[in-house]
């Protein structure tokens, strides 16, 4: 139930204007031009109307109180509608419900329930429940009787369902329809992203494949590997007990054979016979090489001295051949070229020394006969033969002392050599005994030497494996490991063991150019696999939603048929009742008609469609057939002005009739009545007001009298609307 309207600053109502409807029917009277009509446009602004025509305005602004001599315009413009809803016609969960609208000068708009912001949706929603729909068929604003008659067979359906509450229904279905076309987007963008997956999701899988490859090869890695380390393990510690063993046993020997060396070179040296002929025998050498270097060191003075004889002889020959010659330097020189010659030509002291004594005794000669005491020449190579001659004398007996010593020497060297000799006859056992052992031990040494060198091998193997199980272990994991090692005798032929390792070492490489990664790809893969499924899900689900949205629009299609029938029926029968008391007779109906519904964005051409193409854009719209008493009419067209209302009037009275909305507006609608019609129009009024709240703006005194709230609407010189009101039931209290 309407209980209010409260108008600020809308249109030429500037101040705060209240119309209590408390009511079944309210008049509103005034002067042409006082802003009546005012108010059926603030309760069309109010529900949302967006057309400025239909509130007589070219732009928002319109809507505005534009100012006067005396008041100032105004920026903003508001009205509230306030409902009575204790019998919850809204669908709303309050006892009273107010609807706001507000406008400033730049257009915009707000819209509030009960004072909280909403959308023109939300609004529209509300009030289609509560069967006031956004067609206005419940505000006749004034010029608008026939307005139902002149609109096309669309139109009036469109109409007709918002007067019978279908309006709802085309909301359902619009909102279904527009779930549908989402849901249709969604699929589309679905079976988009499947497509974007459906590559990356096959290269996943085939790199699962290979990961599936590799774990293949993994399994017979960690098989093959745990065959591998048991036995090598069971090797090499079968071959760290041996060598350890042959280690052992190999420096035993050794500390037993240098011992027993050791001993026998301790006796050797402490022989001191032996030590003492070695030490005889040392010193017999000794003495004989210092002897031969003296020797040598004489012969080579001798040599110098039988060179200077040689040269003076030769030099004092030439100078007795020619006793007229002078004797030179040069002459002694060759004669001591000439001794030195022959001296070389003998290889014994004692050959040289009679090779001097002739050389003296030639040069002597010489000079006695050849040159003269008083020569100087002569004395000067005579002095020189002389200390020549002492010189060699010297040096010849001091070799003799030498040859004596050194035969001395070497007879003692040979003693020295025969004691050695028979020495060494007696200790050839010990040596042969020293010999024999210092072998044996250079052999045990040997031995210790190639098993430690062995135990070092097998430490290296042993880091070597160590590390084959750490790089098996970082392609496999820890469960390769995890092997009994076998006992020694169950160690195999080194050739299998060695073809086993290049298996393992064969499968490792294609393990690792099969790549890392392998659990992010597989996670990758369980990520894409279940986006794959997740999206086949949710196409599955889409299409579930879009089959259950296309039969709720077929079922409420069905249901909107059914409603819309059924209030055509009753509306038909109200109207033709209502028809026949305007006319007095004659008959009217609204009757369905297939026309044409085309899509704006469709092109002209339609030559190439189908028949049932063609059908699916036929909608029945609403014609109107009427039949006056004693006239024949063929359409609306050639009924009068009058009778064009009384027809508009009984189709309108009608739809209310059969679904009342919870008020009914009329601006002057009875205009065009005369006295007889304007009593049939108030009696109608009276029988829809049990039904509606009426409002009705009017001129005429019989519908002035049906109401029971008169309120007058007066303008000023200021141009601002006033009102003022009378309620009839308290005008008779106060005039009995």
């Amino acid at each position: 139930m309407l209980k209010r309207l409260e108008i600020v600053g809308f249109k030429s109502f500037v101040r705060k204007t209240v119309l209590d409807f408390s009511s079944a029917t309210t008049a509103i009277v005034g002067p042409n031009g006082s802003g009546k009509s005012n108010l059926a446009e603030a309760f069309r602004f109010a529900l949302g109307e967006q057309s400025m025509k239909s509130m007589r305005g070219k732009r928002s602004e319109d809507l505005i109180w534009g100012g006067s001599h005396t008041v100032p315009r105004s920026n903003r413009a508001s009205v509230t509608i306030v409902f009575d809803n204790v019998r919850r016609e809204f669908k709303i969960d309050f006892d009273e419900v107010s609807i706001e609208r507000s406008i400033l000068r730049d257009g915009s708009s707000e819209y509030s329930i009960n004072g909280s912001k909403v959308r023109l949706r939300d609004i529209e929603e509300l009030l289609a429940g509560a069967n006031i729909g956004e067609t206005g068929h419940h505000i006749i604003s004034q010029g608008e009787a026939d307005r139902i008659l002149l609109a096309n067979a669309r139109e009036r359906r469109t109409m007709l369902e918002d007067a019978l509450g279908l309006k709802v229904y085309e909301f359902k279905k619009a909102e279904a329809q527009k779930k549908l076309e989402k849901t249709d987007i969604n699929i589309q963008q679905v079976n988009s992203l499947r497509r974007e997956l459906a590559p990356h999701l096959r290269f996943l899988e085939r790199q699962v494949e290979k990961l599936e490859r590799a774990e293949g090869m993994r399994q017979e890695l960690i098989k093959l590997a745990a065959a591998y380390f048991a036995t090598e393990d069971a090797f090499l510690t079968a071959e760290k007990k041996k060598v350890i063993e042959e280690k052992r046993s190999a420096q035993e020997r050794l500390a037993s054979v240098s011992a027993e060396l050791a001993a026998i070179e301790e006796r050797a040296t402490t022989d001191a016979e032996g030590a003492k002929r070695l030490d005889l025998s040392r010193k017999a050498e000794q003495q004989v090489e210092r002897l031969a270097g003296e020797r040598a060191a004489l012969a080579r003075d001798l040599g110098r001295i039988e060179g200077a004889l040689h040269a003076a002889k030769e030099r004092a020959k030439r100078i007795g051949n020619d006793p007229y010659a002078k004797v030179s330097r040069d002459d002694l020189i060759a004669l001591a070229e000439e001794a030195e010659l022959q001296v070389q030509q003998t290889h014994t002291p004692e050959a040289v020394l009679g090779a001097l004594k002739s050389l003296h005794a030639i040069i002597k000669a010489f000079v006695d006969r050849f040159v003269a005491p008083s020569d100087d020449l002569l004395n000067e190579e005579e002095r020189s033969v002389y200390t020549l001659e002492e010189e060699r004398a010297t040096l010849l007996e001091k070799n003799r002392a030498l040859e004596k010593e050194h035969e001395e020497a070497r007879l003692a060297l040979g003693r020295a050599r025969e004691a050695l000799t028979a020495y060494d006859e007696t200790g050839r056992e010990l040596r042969r005994h020293i010999l024999e052992f210092a072998q044996n031990k250079a052999r045990e040494e040997s031995e210790v030497t190639r098993t430690e060198a062995r135990e070092r091998e097998l430490a290296q193997l042993s880091e070597r494996l160590d590390s084959d199980k750490a790089e098996v272990v970082a392609l496999v994991g820890t469960a390769a490991v995890s092997y009994q090692p076998r006992s020694s005798d169950a160690v195999e032929e080194r050739h299998v063991q060695e073809e086993r390792k290049h298996s393992v070492e064969r499968l490792k490489i294609r393990l690792e150019e099969a790549g890392g990664g392998g659990e992010e790809i597989r996670a990758e893969h369980k990520e894409v696999s279940e986006r794959e499924v997740f999206l086949a899900r949710e196409l599955e689900d889409l299409d579930r939603t879009a089959k259950s949205l296309a039969a709720l629009i077929e079922d409420l299609n069905t249901e909107l048929a059914k409603h819309f029938a059924d209030g055509l029926a009753k509306v038909n029968q109200s109207f033709n009742e209502y028809f026949a008391l305007m006319f007095g007779g004659g008959s009217a109906r609204l009757v369905m008609e297939a026309i044409e519904v085309k899509d704006e964005s469709e092109e002209e051409d339609e030559s190439d469609e189908d028949e049932e193409e063609v059908k699916e854009k036929k909608k029945l719209g609403i014609e109107i057939n009427v039949s006056l008493p004693k006239k024949k009419v063929r359409s609306l067209m050639q009924l009068s002005g009058g009778e064009r209302a009384l027809t508009s009037i009984a189709l309108i009275f009608a739809m209310s009739q059969v679904n009342p909305p919870p008020f009914l507006i009329l601006d002057e609608t009875d205009a065009a009545l005369d006295e007889a019609n304007s009593r049939r129009y108030g009696d109608m009024i009276e029988n829809l007001a049990q039904k509606s709240q009426l409002i009705v703006i009017t001129h005429n005194r019989e519908t002035m009298s049906r109401a029971g709230i008169l309120y007058g609407v007066t303008m000023g010189s200021d141009g601002i609307s006033k009102l003022l009101s009378v309620k009839f039931d308290e005008a008779v209290t106060v005039a009995k």
